[in-house]
């Protein structure tokens, strides 16, 4: 075996070195890759969590309202009871706008008869702080509950 030139040698090195070096700024590549896809990712989280938390908060509410207006005697103090029910319900919620639609119609039936009493809450959730693209600045929120008003109870 005759040994290496000294020439080879480093070549050899170099070679070595320069493949070393080109891996250097790889991990601040993917940084900048990697990052701005990681906030995104959590910016989703956040949106998700801020319109489903607000949907239940909604459905609670509508609930809630339907409950107070069924136990009213009339149809005045129905609408009155629920929507001020609704409305410190609404008062800690993160809807940019809001509207409150009772339907106590069936307080004019006749003794006897089963009804229900009805809430839609609508909310308009604002998205805009959150940036993302593609996605609209709000979200529109609608539910709706019903609970039955007692058929053998007296109403006015």
């Amino acid at each position: 075996m005759s040994p290496v030139p000294s020439s080879q040698l480093t070549s050899q090195a170099m070679h070595r070195c320069r493949r070393s070096r080109d891996d250097r700024g790889s991990v601040a590549i993917e940084a900048v890759v990697g990052l701005p896809a990681f906030a995104l990712f959590i910016a989703l989280i956040v949106m998700g969590g801020r319109v489903e938390v607000t949907r239940q908060a909604i459905e609670a509410a509508a609930y809630d309202g339907a409950r107070t207006a069924s136990l009213q005697r009339t149809r005045t103090d129905a609408a009155t009871a629920a929507r001020a029910q609704v409305a410190t319900r609404l008062a800690a919620l993160p809807c940019s706008t809001s509207s409150v639609v009772v339907d106590a119609s069936g307080y004019d039936a006749p003794l006897g008869t089963t009804v229900l009493v009805g809430v839609t809450i609508t909310c308009r959730v604002g998205l805009a702080d959150l940036s993302l693209p593609g996605v609209p600045g709000h979200r529109l929120i609608t539910e709706t509950a019903y609970s039955p008003v007692d058929a053998y109870r007296e109403r006015r």
